[in-house]
């Protein structure tokens, strides 16, 4: 995060300036940003013993591309991304086609709602995408085998939508696979300081998944390409996302290639370093997810038989395996006992006593749109 100028935390930096110019533009539109964009703004540490990390006022923009507001007419904090036309010119497209009702309306659609977008009023090569408020699918950890199963089918189910309607992501990767963590954090977090409260005045804690399932979602459609449905074959000089360890790319970076094979390698990386690299006891993943990775674009399944294949799983997964905790690769055996006892004793016993489910699948709201 860069600082403010000549490191004064009472002056917003550059690349802040840029909403404040916006900000009674976007009242006018119903989006209020926080005090710290009004015109005119003094910090609320001057004249106090409080300095700028005591308070809210004091956090700046995590990226100048991204800030929160608050949806005057609900009162939901939601996201207002920067883009320009010239570097993604298809990015508010996607979205909002994505986001029409018919769409929205089926279960598998797990693809981040664009709630509107405004033309900027002063560049028109500029517009401003307003989503809602999400976190980071991995904040905090997943706890049990159970939660991780109902993460793939959520994240695999939602590529396959994707697929299904000639859209291929382009950019799948740690960043752009988020959740709506209203179920386990219903006060909500700081948007730019996610391990803080909204007031800034203590560290969140969330709750558990199983007791209060929550919804994935696909973010950030910047490479994203939709395509008819003629076009069995769509090729696409390689785009270096997030994840830069395709294999088809390594060596050659220019030969247009299939995006939906490369969807489903992003798609199987994604698990293969964040689960199964990460945790010991989802073995049962190991084979689907050499296909996905293969080095063979052509040697990959596609979404819908990966779905397939992952529901077969799925059948022959017992309650008690779903309900085992996740267990670290780089715990030891002592870690690993207290662990146990504290997962059997606070979240297996309660959740088999109040018969609580081991995949937790959210209910059918989503997102408010």
């Amino acid at each position: 995060m860069t600082s403010s100028p000549a490191g004064d935390p009472s002056t917003l930096p550059e690349r802040e300036i840029f909403w404040r110019n916006r900000y009674d533009w976007l009242a006018s539109k119903g989006y209020r940003l926080r005090p710290r964009y009004k015109p005119g703004w003094i910090a609320s540490w001057q004249n106090t013993n409080k300095t700028s990390l005591d308070c809210e006022d004091g956090v700046e923009l995590a990226t100048f591309k991204v800030i929160d507001a608050v949806r005057v007419d609900q009162g939901d904090i939601v996201m207002i991304k920067r883009v320009e036309r010239v570097n993604t010119p298809y990015e508010s497209q996607i979205g909002t086609y994505l986001s029409t009702a018919e769409l929205s309306s089926d279960p598998r659609n797990h693809c981040c709602p664009v709630l509107e977008v405004l033309q900027d009023p002063y560049d028109e090569g500029l517009e401003l995408i307003v989503m809602p408020l999400l976190r980071r699918f991995d904040e905090p950890r997943l706890d049990t085998v159970g939660e991780a199963v109902e993460f793939f089918l959520q994240t695999f189910e939602g590529l396959q939508f994707m697929h299904e309607h000639h859209i291929a992501h382009r950019d799948i990767s740690r960043l752009n696979v988020m959740m709506d963590s209203r179920p386990i954090l219903p006060k909500q977090f700081h948007p730019q300081s996610p391990r803080m409260s909204l007031d800034f005045r203590h560290f969140v804690s969330p709750r558990s998944r199983t007791r209060y399932p929550v919804k994935y979602y696909f973010t950030d459609f910047g490479h994203s390409r939709r395509y008819g449905p003629e076009n069995k074959n769509p090729l696409e000089v390689p785009l270096l996302g997030g994840d830069k360890t395709v294999p088809e790319f390594r060596n050659d970076k220019s030969t247009p290639r299939n995006p939906f094979h490369t969807d489903v390698y992003y798609m199987g990386n994604l698990v293969r370093r964040y689960f199964l690299q990460e945790y010991t006891n989802l073995d049962f993943m190991d084979e689907l997810i050499a296909r996905m990775v293969h080095d063979d674009p052509n040697e990959r399944p596609t979404m819908d038989e990966v779905v397939t294949s992952f529901k077969t799983i799925m059948s022959k997964l017992t309650s008690w395996m779903l309900r085992e905790r996740l267990i670290l690769r780089k715990d030891s055996q002592t870690i690993n006992f207290w662990k146990d006892v504290h997962h059997v004793s606070c979240r297996t016993v309660p959740f088999l006593l109040t018969l609580r489910p081991p995949i937790p699948t959210p209910k059918r709201k989503s997102v408010r749109r």
